[in-house]
């Protein structure tokens, strides 16, 4: 799986809450979500992103509540990765769950700026800067957890699984 996209930079501890306000939650419409993304930490920010954007933060993303919230709105804001130092575990999860693809690299949350290019290669584990010409090394996904996200997420996964058997 390779990923091409603009970078948005977030910094340490975003929790579920920056990620989608708890006063959207009265929803689970993922277009509904997509529309207040990240809105508390840059109140434009769901105008000025586009699908095929990646986020890069620091560490302890997707922090606090368990909601599987959060990664749903990133994912239908057409955010199609975000790579941080590290994540909070159950936000973790729940990446996978939907389908999200995250990846985790200190080099990367440091080096890469605002607005730059950059491609992921998940097999690798391997980002490259484009816009810097520079390339850092993130934890690769397992196999079977690119499974999960190429079949959109451990339901689509489980539903495939079983039309199988």
């Amino acid at each position: 799986m390779n990923l091409k996209g603009r970078v948005w930079i977030f910094g340490n501890d975003i929790d579920t809450d920056a990620i989608i306000p708890a006063r959207y939650l009265n929803t689970s419409d993922p277009k509904e979500l997509a529309s207040h993304i990240m809105e508390d930490a840059d109140r434009e920010f769901p105008k000025k992103v586009k699908p095929g954007d990646i986020i890069v933060a620091g560490k302890n993303f997707g922090c606090g509540s368990s909601r599987e919230h959060a990664p749903i709105a990133i994912k239908a804001a057409g955010i199609q990765a975000v790579i941080a130092k590290s994540f909070a575990r159950i936000f973790y999860r729940n990446a996978f769950n939907i389908g999200l693809p995250i990846f985790e690299s200190t080099e990367a949350s440091e080096m890469i700026k605002q607005g730059d290019v950059i491609e992921i290669d998940a097999d690798r584990g391997m980002i490259r800067n484009l816009t810097r010409n520079e390339q850092y090394k993130a934890k690769p996904i397992p196999a079977f957890m690119q499974e999960l996200i190429a079949s959109g997420g451990l339901i689509q996964w489980t539903r495939k699984r079983l039309r199988d058997i």
